[in-house]
């Protein structure tokens, strides 16, 4: 399917301090936008922030949800990530290389949106652990 663009949508608490985070900090495009949600154009997908009337429970560590990007190249990763730390956004986990030392091996660290939703942007050493390398059993971290 190539003609096809992912969508994605997510509670938000507050819709102008969600622009700030993904218009100015990860520098996604704005889309349409309405007093109870706003859309973001990401690495040319759609996500969509609604609005919710209370805040969301935090879910203990990186499971069961999160969302972001895998780059295809280390140098675009790389950019992003010092992205995000010029721009002063919250890391949830700081970056790191999971699984070293093996196909699946990758770059990855997560951010925290003001309403709490984790996203995460890695990039593979070996581009056919994006969806291959199916001899590793190891998806995640086992805690």
């Amino acid at each position: 399917m190539k003609d096809v663009l992912f969508h994605l949508a997510f509670p938000t608490h507050d819709v102008t301090a969600a622009k700030r985070f993904y218009v100015d900090g990860l520098g996604c495009t704005l889309g349409r936008e309405s007093s109870h949600a706003v859309t973001f154009g990401l690495a040319g997908h759609q996500l969509v922030a609604h609005l919710t009337a209370e805040r969301l429970p935090q879910q203990q560590g990186i499971y069961p949800h999160h969302f972001g990007l895998t780059f295809l190249s280390k140098q675009s990763w790389q950019q992003f990530l010092e992205r995000a730390q010029a721009k002063g956004l919250s890391f949830y986990q700081q970056s790191r290389v999971r699984f070293p030392g093996t196909r699946i091996e990758h770059h990855t660290f997560f951010l925290e949106d003001p309403s709490g939703n984790l996203l995460e942007f890695k990039h593979y050493l070996h581009e056919s652990a994006i969806f291959g390398e199916w001899d590793y059993r190891e998806v995640g971290d086992s805690s």
